[in-house]
């Protein structure tokens, strides 16, 4: 293996040039920045190259499409405030309800949802037994179908899509198994709690 050699004094950069480079450096770099690449991020162009090249142009719409970005989250944020509140009130209201009345209850379940994921509770109940239900979620919406089957026949009382709870009175048409089928739609987890009374023999989840 050679070895190479060591240069001498005179072959080495003086200090003088070193400080030269390092100024030469330092100006291209500020030159890139100021005619490159602020104009290509900012719009600004302070000394005419952006233009020339039609880096300006793009930075321009950059900061206008940034701009835009910002002014629709400022907006959307009351609307969407605005949507929810609605859907608290009746929480609020339906829990205070649940917890005046929680002792008139027959039965109580609660269950969780994932995005995408239906589940299907029933009762079982004979010609035109009634049963009152009550079901709300704790946050989000679901889809949801009332409705019913047994001896060959099937029957959809009710369907709501978007829906954060319902209050009534179910009455079999006929004997057989008849219930709710909800499915989420959010994005996120929902909780859904069912309050039931009245004439039916067993409650069973069936999907």
């Amino acid at each position: 293996m050679e070895n190479t050699p060591k240069p001498t004094l005179e072959e080495l950069p003086t200090k003088v040039q070193l400080r030269r480079s390092s100024f030469i450096a330092c100006g291209l770099t500020a030159l890139l920045a100021i005619g490159v690449i602020l104009p290509a991020e900012t719009g600004k162009d302070p000394i005419g190259i952006g233009r020339l090249t039609g880096l300006q142009a793009m930075g321009q719409i950059k900061s206008q499409l940034a701009e835009e970005a910002e002014q629709d989250r400022q907006a959307e944020a009351p609307a969407q405030e605005q949507a929810a509140l609605p859907q608290r009130l009746f929480n609020l209201l339906i829990s205070s309800a649940a917890a005046q009345e929680a002792e008139v209850w027959r039965d109580e379940i609660s269950f969780s949802l994932a995005p995408g994921e239906g589940i299907e509770w029933k009762l079982l109940m004979t010609k035109d037994a009634t049963a009152a239900f009550r079901w709300f979620t704790d946050q989000g919406r679901v889809n949801y179908e009332l409705h019913g089957d047994g001896g060959g026949r099937s029957i959809s009382y009710q369907k709501g899509r978007g829906t954060a709870g319902e209050t009534g009175t179910l009455t079999a048409a006929f004997t057989g198994n008849h219930g709710w089928f909800w499915r989420n739609r959010d994005r996120k987890p929902v909780t859904v709690t069912v309050q039931l009374r009245g004439d039916y023999s067993a409650l069973k989840r069936t999907y």
